[in-house]
């Protein structure tokens, strides 16, 4: 039952990001044929064409690489300024070659390949000839609805299934359980050695079910008391009286200076930490589940998105470290970016937990999806291309250069030209193949797994 379980969850997974990649698409053609654009294909994947039907002057299909997507807008590079167009005798339209170096000789290329097939009736529907402001929202129409999908799924999520989260009970603390030895903030999460220290809770000889009555002589009234009166005992001498299977009990120890989140909320990426009293003790607490509105939903997905661009800005060095687990020169990290094979291995380890209910595997997988969307639509936002960011940036560009010519009354610039900047998408475009396979690699071979 785990193993049909563990394989519908991950069809699921992939047939979902499938539908996600098409709505992306999606979110490009429409807005584009309501301007008047062209567009000749519309696809589900890369590499060879498993399936397609041509409907009126678009070929819709599916290819055999389920990594992305593609809609084929024609007139996206201008002829270039050096450059004149002329016909040949069936009507469409060549680009004559003018230079012979490396990086014009590519450009060149590019601009004979998008425009071998235009015929003089398209002239009026070029891409590059819309205004500025229509080229943006051709642009960001795919990114907006990949976040979009986001907000509606994570909406559902926390407004159906809720907020689960852990309130420490009301009145004095008691022990749920105890960090056994000290670790440095950079270390949280790894296993205890024998050459750890005890943290000062462990030292004292403290125990699952005891209850914090005083510290030092302050009456712990509540969980929160107890936090501010450790850390503000630095790494001083703690007095702390206790009450074990009723009856009333006095324990010594000394605290100790460690980093810390400075505030305990504080959810983001890059919280900020500062040296503070340590014990080394969770409370008791309960669960409390909140269903939440469209509001929570929006900070929520500010503070993931905050923490996607501080993933992105370390992507780099990120896949490198991964490309070290890979070679078995360190261990991957459990916050290392993953594929959409890791992504669906991951779906499948929710489908097949023991420690799940249905609900909250269901409200698992669709937080997944979620989350791979939000991620999606802010990374086509980085303004390079090919990434839908640089063609926005370009737009964004040619609409400048047309506004300060017009305030300044020089010459019209023309359209922007995308063209120049393909040697830049050249090594982007190479660079993330790299670090997407080198991230499927690792999927496979030292995958990550679910942490519970």
């Amino acid at each position: 039952m785990s193993v049909v379980l563990y394989t519908l969850a991950v069809i699921g997974f992939i047939v979902a990001i499938l539908a996600s990649i098409g709505l992306h698409e999606l979110g490009h053609m429409i807005p584009a044929k309501a301007f008047g654009g062209k567009v000749t294909q519309y696809f589900i994947g890369f590499g060879p064409t498993v399936w397609s039907k041509q409907i009126g002057e678009t070929e819709y299909g599916l290819k055999a690489i389920p990594l992305g997507g593609y809609v084929k807008i024609i007139g996206m590079l201008p002829p270039g300024a050096d450059q004149l167009g002329e016909r040949t005798a069936d009507g469409a339209l060549k680009v004559r070659k003018s230079n012979t170096g490396m990086f014009t000789q590519l450009i060149s290329d590019a601009r004979s390949a998008e425009w071998e097939l235009i015929r003089p009736e398209d002239e009026p529907r070029l891409f590059y000839k819309m205004s500025w402001w229509k080229k943006v929202i051709v642009m960001a129409g795919g990114p907006t609805v990949n976040i979009a999908i986001a907000f509606f799924v994570l909406w559902g999520v926390f407004g159906i299934y809720g907020v689960q989260e852990k309130v420490v009970n009301a009145g004095h603390p008691v022990v749920s359980s105890l960090q056994e030895c000290l670790l440095s903030w950079e270390d949280q999460g790894r296993e205890c050695r024998p050459s750890d220290k005890p943290t000062p809770a462990a030292d004292a000889g403290l125990k699952p079910g005891d209850e914090l009555i005083s510290f030092n002589g302050t009456e712990l009234t509540s969980w929160s008391v107890a936090q501010k009166v450790i850390r503000n005992n630095m790494d001083g001498d703690a007095t702390i009286v206790i009450e074990r299977d009723g009856e009333r009990m006095t324990l010594h120890t000394q605290t100790v200076v460690q980093e810390r989140v400075k505030d305990v909320n504080d959810t983001s990426a890059d919280p900020e930490t500062a040296k503070v009293g340590f014990f080394g003790m969770t409370p008791e607490s309960h669960d409390v589940t909140t269903k939440e509105g469209p509001v929570y939903v929006l900070k929520e997905m500010g503070a993931m998105a905050e923490n996607a661009v501080h993933s992105l800005v370390r992507l780099p060095v990120k896949v490198w470290h991964v490309a070290l687990a890979i070679v078995g020169v360190e261990e991957r990290s459990a916050d290392s970016p993953v594929s959409i094979v890791g992504g669906g291995r991951i779906a499948g380890e929710i489908a097949t937990h023991d420690d799940f209910d249905v609900s909250e595997k269901i409200a698992g997988f669709a937080f997944l999806v979620g989350g791979f969307n939000l991620f999606i639509g802010i990374f086509n936002f980085v303004p390079l291309l090919p990434l839908d960011g640089g063609h926005i940036a370009t737009a964004l560009w040619e609409g400048i250069r047309r506004a300060f010519a017009r305030v300044f009354r020089r010459p019209e610039p023309g359209h922007a030209d995308p063209a120049k900047l393909l040697p830049v998408a050249y090594v982007v475009a190479s660079a993330l193949l790299v670090m997407g396979v080198v991230l499927i690699v690792a999927d496979l071979a030292v995958p990550l797994h679910l942490q519970a």
